[in-house]
């Protein structure tokens, strides 16, 4: 499993990518969409709402367990991506690509964050 380098990544196992125009898109890593299992249900927050980092904005519900997603980051939702409720097994399927999951026009950034290599150490250990 492989983590994209230009990506950050929460220890809840949200990826971030970087800011474009202030706005960063965000998804489930391929490490949380192997543990979740066959995700069957996706809740996104709604375009207009404020997130706050570190706390629950959605869910996924899969074949094995419901699990909350967590915003990486605080802001303003500006896009969700439908194409993931409509089809939620693109978050296992494509999980950085296609099964992004919404779009955030960020406000704060938590230091926190973690690298690729980091992730990748944070979830071997």
């Amino acid at each position: 499993m492989s983590n994209p380098q230009q990506l950050r990544y929460s220890k809840e196992h949200e990826w971030l990518s970087g800011a474009e125009n202030g706005v960063s898109t965000v998804g489930i890593t391929e490490h949380a969409a192997n543990a979740l299992g066959d995700v069957v249900f996706v809740q996104l927050p709604e375009v207009g709402a404020t997130v706050t980092a570190g706390e629950s904005c959605g869910e996924l519900e899969s074949t094995k367990s419901v699990s909350e997603l967590y915003a990486p980051v605080s802001g303003e939702i500006v896009e969700v991506n439908q194409d993931v409720v409509d089809d939620p097994a693109l978050v296992n399927s494509a999980p950085f690509e296609g099964g992004w999951l919404f779009k955030v026009r960020v406000t704060d950034e938590p230091d926190e964050l973690l690298s690729a290599d980091e992730y990748t150490a944070y979830t071997a250990g």
